[in-house]
């Protein structure tokens, strides 16, 4: 199997988190995609046109769609389940994951917000989607850390969606209410996972940065030449972008984006 997916993606990050959960690495073979350059036509032939990563080459055909290819891996290798096999618990923990993009889309939306009078706003709206989540878990979980006995589905799907909004800390001073307990102490537990560190703070903050100008999918900042999702410089060889998303912004060179000429 072939695994095509974009670096700091957390849509890629689910896939990975499963396979590790259940110890697929080794059959797997990992391809990161570019993201600020055309898609490769070799790449376009196996899905059928869609631009869309993560893609997934299995014997019988290639895969997209996240969620779908997370239930492909879960059925295909059962011995290691991840998912509740209890139709309801499983409902619920899909449920969850559900509610969850709606966090997503909310700390998205604040990152690349580039007006100031909007900030309190949407600030307000990234909690609200957060109280929703507090308020699912009290509800739903018997359980004091984690939606069930350990993590699962939920936390798979959902893990990378709040590794994602670290953003929001660093570039707009975003903290969750702490009157949100359950949720806290669930967010806390499911970035401390073991599975969970496939991807670092410092890694998804750098591949960020053009977001946080209101710029994303790869696209260039005005006045830059290279995207923050570059590969080439490698992410590690790049200082931490400026924390000050309102200041000026920073230039290709600040970003250590230029490498060695």
């Amino acid at each position: 199997m072939n695994l095509y997916h974009i670096p700091g993606c957390p849509f890629s990050e689910r896939v990975e988190i499963l396979m590790g959960l259940k110890g697929l690495e080794g059959l797997v073979e990992d391809h990161e995609i570019d993201i600020s350059k055309p898609r490769p036509e070799w790449l376009l032939a196996k899905t059928g046109g869609a631009t869309a990563l993560p893609a997934l080459e299995v014997p019988e055909g290639t895969l997209r769609e996240s969620m779908v290819i997370l239930r492909y891996l879960e059925d295909r290798f059962p011995e290691r389940p991840v998912a509740q096999r209890n139709p309801y618990k499983h409902a619920v923990e899909s449920w969850l994951v559900v509610i969850g993009a709606n966090l997503s889309s909310a700390g998205y939306k604040m990152l690349m917000n580039r007006d100031l009078a909007q900030r309190v706003s949407l600030s307000a709206a990234v909690d609200e989607q957060y109280g929703q989540i507090d308020a699912f878990l009290t509800r739903h979980s018997t359980e004091e850390v984690f939606l069930f006995e350990q993590f699962g589905w939920a936390e798979t799907a959902l893990t990378p969606l709040l590794k994602r909004l670290w953003f929001l800390e660093y570039y707009e001073d975003y903290v969750i209410p702490e009157r949100l307990v359950r949720v806290r102490k669930w967010r806390e537990a499911c970035l401390k996972h073991p599975a969970a560190q496939t991807r670092s703070f410092d890694e998804i903050i750098k591949y960020y940065y053009d977001y946080s100008r209101g710029v994303g999918g790869g696209r260039l900042v005005e006045d830059r030449h290279v995207s923050s999702f570059a590969l080439e410089p490698h992410w590690t060889t790049r200082p931490m972008p400026p924390r000050g998303k309102w200041a000026r912004a920073a230039t290709d060179e600040e970003l250590g984006l230029l490498g060695q000429r």
